[in-house]
């Protein structure tokens, strides 16, 4: 098996790096370093200490800058995100174009618990819940507290790159690891491998959720000749669990949680209330990307 390891030059992606060996018993790897050209010299004492510590290794490195600053103005999107969007295309094209059979990042158990929380706050639902996604990407430290990680660099004498921007609380994930986890350490000292077990219980949880829900709509949610999806009304108003069918049919259709919460209200008045005297006919339901619209005894999703 050959994996790619995404090396920023931090203490995470150096550890993951040096025990690659151990992480990942019989592969062979490869390292990619991003230069996003944010931080100046300090962007470029990251790329020279990640090409050193391979050389060291005699693992080979790739190594690409990028104009990070006029991708996100191009596009319109937050620094961030055109960071992360670069780093994963080109993630994926040299995957293809020298056949690493995965790619593998440094997120620990630390980076999972920051996700639950940003997501909780966010309102993401299950999904959020899970913290950060495990499909498609290796991701070894899952299960490795950040001070775990920090014991055996140290343990052994290596070093790594800090990132100064990280004790700024600018950032939401700042603020949750500088501020707010240290009052949770206060309250539980392994709040980290608490919130990480968590995770993997919520994990199973959406499992069993999913399954329900597949097997749920099956007989009343078709898909429509504009891209769409049709329901049934009666049908989804069968089940015991129908709010939660609904929103699952509808979680990626960006509506607020206010009209959401107001369809559910009709759809509760056409369930409950003498047959007739509450329609559907006529009532829409809309968010930026998707319309909702009523029907005879069908709701009507349609893309924007």
């Amino acid at each position: 098996m050959r994996i790619l390891l995404a090396v920023s030059g931090g203490i995470d992606s150096i550890y993951m790096l040096h025990r690659a060996p151990e992480l990942f018993p019989g592969a062979s790897f490869a390292a990619a370093h991003c230069n996003f050209a944010l931080r100046g010299e300090d962007s470029d004492g990251d790329e020279a200490f990640v090409r050193a510590v391979c050389k060291e290794l005699g693992i080979k490195c790739f190594v690409k800058r990028f104009d990070t600053l006029a991708y996100a103005g191009g596009k319109g999107i937050s620094v961030e995100m055109a960071a992360r969007e670069l780093r994963y295309e080109w993630f994926s094209s040299l995957c293809r174009e020298h056949s690493f059979d995965a790619l593998a990042t440094a997120h620990n158990a630390n980076d999972n618990a920051e996700t639950l929380i940003l997501n909780l706050l966010r309102g993401s639902g299950t999904k959020g819940l899970k913290g950060i996604p495990t499909s498609e990407i290796l991701r070894p430290l899952l299960q490795t507290t950040r001070e775990e990680i920090m014991e055996w660099m140290k343990a052994n004498g290596f070093g790594w790159r800090e990132d100064r921007t990280n004790s700024e609380n600018g950032p939401k994930r700042n603020k949750i690891r500088n501020q707010v986890f240290p009052v949770f350490a206060e309250i539980n000292p392994s709040f980290i491998k608490t919130l990480g077990a968590d995770i993997e219980r919520i994990r199973q949880t959406d499992d069993i959720a999913d399954d329900y829900y597949k097997d749920a709509s099956a007989g009343f949610v078709k898909e429509s000749d504009n891209g769409g999806v049709e329901i049934n009304v009666p049908g989804l108003l069968s089940l015991k669990h129908w709010r939660y069918v609904l929103w699952r049919i509808l979680e990626d259709c960006s509506l607020s949680a206010n009209t959401f919460d107001k369809l559910c209200t009709l759809l509760d008045r056409y369930r409950t209330e003498p047959s007739g005297t509450v329609t559907l006919s006529g009532k829409t339901f809309q968010s930026p990307t998707t319309l909702v619209r009523g029907r005879k005894k069908t709701l009507v999703v349609i893309p924007r």
